[in-house]
């Protein structure tokens, strides 16, 4: 059976601090059996090495780099690349995430600038109204950073800022940004047990989809090593 392209999903990364919190999106997303549409920006590299030690090239993307072992249903586009489906209103898609969203995307997203396929990709799902959420991590936030959240808003955008609880008791890095991650995935409808739940205790200890965020960058560099091993590299 031919898959619905209407469940399909797009993730964009941009240049914001909150690294952790995409990768581990982008591992839940891909494990759901969806297709996952990734585009990253330049400064969205520069975050990755920055906070999670991950080298990732964007003319020659490998989606080891970043830790997926079964990237079968991930399809990357370069985010100069206007010929990609998601540029287009006739591509179906069940929503979009910006994550995370840097104060310049959202700006630009908010005034229908489309330079780049992120903000094109973004102003698609505004002007089809499908779901678009941005994930802003930004503190303190300005008077125009706050205009520009309420113009995305009611133009259908929803804003959810990487802001992770504590009433479930975090005993990890991790389960702060699973946290975020899971309310991501409850607007996306991708159903989820990787965080608590108020009212319906812990996640889920056979989820299989549990990480150490602390070893994410060791994990993908030896991977990256053997494979160019067994490519005689």
């Amino acid at each position: 059976m031919t898959p619905n392209r209407g469940d399909d999903l797009v993730l964009a990364m941009t240049g914001a601090s909150g690294a952790p919190y995409a990768i581990r999106l982008l591992h839940v997303m891909a494990r759901s059996g969806r297709r996952v549409h990734l585009t990253i920006s330049p400064s969205a590299v520069q975050v990755l090495r920055d906070e999670l030690g991950l080298e990732v090239n964007l003319n020659a993307f490998n989606p080891i780099t970043i830790g997926l072992r079964e990237s079968g249903r991930l399809v990357y586009h370069h985010h100069t690349d206007f010929s990609a489906g998601i540029a287009s209103g006739s591509f179906p898609t069940a929503g979009m995430v910006v994550l995370p969203c840097s104060m310049s995307t959202l700006a630009s997203i908010a005034s229908g600038v489309t330079t780049n396929l992120i903000t094109r990709a973004a102003d698609v799902h505004l002007k089809e109204r499908r779901k678009l959420v941005l994930v802003p991590r930004e503190t303190p936030l300005s008077l125009i950073h706050l205009e520009n959240m309420l113009r995305v808003t009611q133009a259908g955008a929803i804003v959810l800022p990487a802001m992770p609880g504590w009433y479930h008791r975090p005993h990890r890095l991790e389960d702060l940004i699973d946290f975020v991650v899971s309310r991501i995935c409850d607007q996306l409808g991708l159903s989820n047990m990787i965080a608590p739940r108020w009212g319906l205790g812990g996640p889920d200890p056979r989820d299989e989809t549990r990480w150490d965020v602390q070893n994410l960058a060791d994990e993908t560099q030896l991977e990256t090593g053997l494979e160019e091993k067994s490519n005689g590299g």
